[in-house]
């Protein structure tokens, strides 16, 4: 990773946005069963906003310029880009973060228990 991307990365964990600032808030009861996230986060030549490497699993909480054609266009880049890494994608508007937590707080430990992988049980009855 250049220097210039752990720069920009360090730059955004700073600034967070309100909604980036609540999601972080609403995923903590999902950060304390162990879904250890991270906050901007580089991927290749991407900085993702949250990432659970251990579900690999990416959250976007997305603002208005996402919702371009251009910013559409760069999101499927990145998304296919992610993908093809084995990393499932969740985008969320600012305004679901916002004005509905307790259904992106759904949506995402749905996700979480999808891609967590179990242990067997220590009775061995699996």
């Amino acid at each position: 990773m250049g220097g210039g991307m752990a720069t920009l990365a360090q730059k955004l964990r700073k600034n967070p946005t309100s909604a980036e600032i609540r999601f972080w808030r609403l995923i903590e009861p999902l950060r304390r069963q162990a879904h250890h996230f991270r906050k901007q986060v580089s991927l290749g030549p991407y900085i993702v906003d949250f990432a659970c490497h251990g579900a690999k699993l990416v959250v976007e909480v997305d603002g208005d310029t996402h919702y371009t054609d251009e910013g559409l266009a760069k999101d499927r880049e990145r998304d296919a880009y992610l993908m093809r890494r084995g990393y499932r994608v969740l985008r969320f508007t600012n305004a679901e973060v916002m004005r509905n937590g307790e259904g992106v707080y759904l949506i995402l430990a749905l996700a979480l228990e999808e891609r967590t992988p179990t242990l067997p049980s220590p009775q061995g009855g699996g």
